[in-house]
């Protein structure tokens, strides 16, 4: 992690301009194509949901704006962003989720292993300690039984929250495609629209030759 040098940084102008704002943050919902990523995970008998917040997770790390975050109005780059994700209770009585956070291995069969044994061994919803002081994380959400357009996330109303918030809804069928509704959240101070069409390519051409 290093604290970025406002003075001479090229983005001073726009972090200034939206971080005056009382409420920074923007949402973009799409679809993305996940007819080959889905085969993939069938196939090596990996579950969808943790491969795709490896997926999304890993595809952060490739895009530097996306590893800013904002402390006390300074402005840090990590060197790596891990998921906190959520995930629902095994008891098959209750619909509560819990928040489960995981560092990001490189390999995909690992990290599915590690969030489910994660996942299974959590018996509180919220594991404060796990999260306090940390902010190089992505928080991920899942909405499997909508096939969702639009959706917003609750936030306090802090502009220094510069934690992408990354979430999809229920996959369906388009002729021979499967997809996935899936939104971005952001701080504007920090990321761009820009930024979220390049995550959104990156992460379609990771998805798409997975093998």
């Amino acid at each position: 992690m290093k604290y970025i040098d406002l003075e001479n940084w090229n983005r001073r102008g726009h972090y200034e301009f939206f971080h005056k704002m009382d409420y920074p943050q923007f949402n973009i919902c799409m679809d993305i194509d996940i007819s080959n990523f889905i085969s993939f995970a069938k196939q090596n008998g990996l579950s969808f949901y943790y491969s795709m917040v490896y997926a999304s997770t890993t595809i952060i790390n490739r895009i530097e704006n996306f590893k800013y975050r904002i402390r006390d109005d300074k402005v840090v780059l990590h060197d790596k962003i891990h998921p906190s994700f959520t995930d629902m209770s095994n008891a098959e009585s209750n619909d509560l989720f819990k928040m489960v956070t995981v560092d990001l291995s490189d390999d995909i069969h690992d990290f599915v292993k590690i969030a489910r044994q994660t996942s299974e061994n959590q018996k509180d919803y919220f594991v404060p300690e796990k999260l306090m002081g940390r902010d190089d994380l992505i928080y991920i959400t899942c909405i499997p039984w909508i096939s969702f357009t639009h959706i917003s996330h609750t936030i306090s109303l802090n502009k220094n929250d510069s934690v992408p918030r990354i979430s999809w809804g229920k996959y369906y069928k388009q002729g021979k495609r499967t997809l996935l509704p899936f939104s971005v959240q952001a701080n504007h101070s920090l990321i761009d629209g820009y930024h979220v069409g390049k995550y959104i390519d990156k992460l379609q051409t990771f998805i798409d030759e997975i093998k």
